[in-house]
């Protein structure tokens, strides 16, 4: 009987239990738990980007908090189609290399894993920043060391196991969902009275808005909070990378996991953006705004005479920086998925396609985590820069999977006959995804922007000398194959293998560096020669 070391600490376990694969997979709970963490942790730097971007025409908030959660709805609903046709997962890079050819697919993965980069590092310096913002401010210095340590405990807790890690950090994302629910549903009962003061103020702002700078300026003011708040929609998209690792049924499971994520996510984003509005808040030095709006909201909060609304509000802070953490953990789960992938196509090589005897891409966690730590480094972990270099990518993987999509069902027309609703939803999808796109690259590109486009055009270059690479190994060998073919003599043919006799003829093969393309000679020879060639050595040219 065969055992291996898998994710649970001193626990070995049967691989050929038929059951292996369920135990380790997740159900749709804990797959909104460990990649729907992305999303939702967004709400501490998308939302208030968002209401920063309305600078004196607040009012505008009240459009972008319906749209927020409309524009969530639709590109969910665009990769609920990818879950259904792609069960295997691979979500936006199986999407745009089946649908739009191999090309597409590349740039579409590059794009995903150097957003899931990001993600980690700009995941762990907010999530820092607001653990330390209810600390001495002598500790915000130390914010470098901290946030490498964090991302090498995520580095770690992830080559024990995806589930392990998981299942470690459930509690905190409980907790942000727990306090969230409570104090902002608390926030918007409070203040529900005033609603319709709130939408006469929209009413009046828009007619003067409209008089003074005309309706181009108020259309173009909210594309810009839109695109300036992209880092809102990040992690839709990790839900269709990751489920392979779902149970059974995977396309239910993860249609479900997605539908949990998106609701939970536009709740919390429109809910935040409404709040601003009700509250009026306004950033203050040493504060976030989400911050402020739980101090406001917690004003007052006693019981049986004891004052606890500042205490409710820091566990809401405290919890809000932890689920960071885990965001930064769903790249760090989500991004070899995406790497194994590519590799299996030959974009990447071929070693981040295996597992570890943990059943974890251990290249491929190592190579993310080590980035995301350097990233951090190499911008002082500032989440003001890093914020400038996220959300560009995240957009170029969600406009190429709705082009795909819309491809597919209009070919799909004479075949499906309910063709015209799911077109209908990816054409809707791409066109809010290009937008936002379009918006995001023109608003960010001179403040740093340029910088992420460029890096990501270097991994689709790399990407695609390491394809032409494996070709010509393939070639090579294919050639290699004739080769050996060609120097066995006709009148002979290969026999069993003999024992070793010093005084046979030997047959003595070079090869420059022990690679593929030596064990491939080494095979070939093996197979050729052992029937009419007593002995043959094998040398590494150089060492032997």
């Amino acid at each position: 009987m065969a055992w291996i070391r898998l994710p649970r600490f001193r626990r070995a376990v049967n691989v050929f239990n038929p059951k292996l694969f369920e135990n380790l997979s997740l159900a749709a709970f804990l797959a909104w738990v460990g990649l729907g963490s992305d999303a939702l942790s967004s709400s501490a730097y998308g939302p208030p980007e968002i209401y920063n971007a309305l600078q004196g025409h607040e009012y505008l908030a009240v459009f972008l908090a319906i749209g927020i959660p409309l524009s969530v709805f639709v590109i969910s609903a665009g990769y609920k189609q990818v879950i259904a046709l792609f069960p295997d997962g691979g979500g936006g890079y199986h999407t745009a290399s089946t649908l739009l050819g191999p090309i597409a697919g590349l740039v579409s993965g590059a794009a995903l894993v150097v957003d899931y980069i990001l993600t980690a590092a700009i995941s762990v310096a907010s999530g820092t920043e607001a653990l330390l913002s209810t600390m001495p401010s002598s500790w915000y210095s130390e914010r470098i060391p901290l946030d490498a340590a964090v991302l090498l405990f995520l580095i770690f807790i992830n080559l024990r196991g995806m589930k392990e890690s998981i299942k470690i950090l459930l509690p905190i994302f409980m907790a942000f969902v727990f306090t969230h629910v409570i104090l902002l549903g608390w926030g918007l009962l409070a203040h529900m009275g005033d609603v319709p003061a709130i939408a006469r103020n929209t009413v009046v702002g828009v007619q003067h808005d409209s008089m003074q700078y005309g309706w181009i300026f108020i259309v173009a003011l909210i594309l810009r909070a839109f695109s300036l708040g992209g880092g809102t929609y990040t992690g839709l998209e990790a839900v269709a990378n990751g489920v392979h690792i779902m149970r059974e049924p995977r396309v239910q499971t993860g249609q479900r996991t997605m539908t949990l994520l998106a609701t939970s996510l536009s709740l919390i984003a429109g809910s935040l953006i409404f709040l601003y509005l009700m509250y009026h808040v306004h950033g203050q030095q040493g504060q976030t705004l989400n911050a402020v709006l739980y101090g406001a909201i917690t004003q007052g909060w006693t019981l049986d005479g004891v004052y606890f609304g500042p205490a409710a509000a820091l566990l809401t802070l405290i919890s809000e920086g932890l689920l960071l953490f885990i965001a930064a953990n769903t790249g760090i789960i989500t991004a070899p998925i995406v790497m194994a992938n590519m590799a299996v196509d030959r974009w990447l090589p071929e070693r981040f396609s295996y597992l570890s005897d943990r059943f974890v891409s251990r290249n491929g966690v190592l190579l993310i985590g080590f980035s995301a730590i350097a990233i951090l480094l190499a911008t002082g972990g500032h989440v003001s820069i890093l914020v400038v270099l996220y959300s560009i990518n995240v957009f170029i993987t969600f406009t190429l999977t709705m082009a795909g999509l819309s491809r597919h069902w209009f070919g799909q027309r004479h075949q499906e006959s309910n063709w015209r609703g799911r077109f209908a939803v990816s054409v809707l999808g791409f066109m809010v995804t290009a937008s936002i796109l379009a918006i995001t690259i023109f608003e960010k590109f001179d403040a740093g922007g340029w910088f992420t486009l460029l890096v990501t055009a270097i991994v689709v270059g790399l990407g695609y000398l390491i394809y032409r690479h494996y070709k010509s190994i393939s070639k090579i060998t294919a050639e290699l194959d004739e080769t050996m073919l060609d120097v066995v003599p006709d009148h002979l043919e290969p026999g069993p293998n003999l024992p070793l006799d010093p005084r046979g003829a030997t047959a003595v093969f070079f090869v420059s560096r022990f690679d593929g393309l030596g064990l491939h000679t080494l095979l070939t020879a093996h197979r050729m020669v052992s029937g009419f060639v007593k002995n043959y050595v094998f040398l590494l040219a150089g060492i032997v």
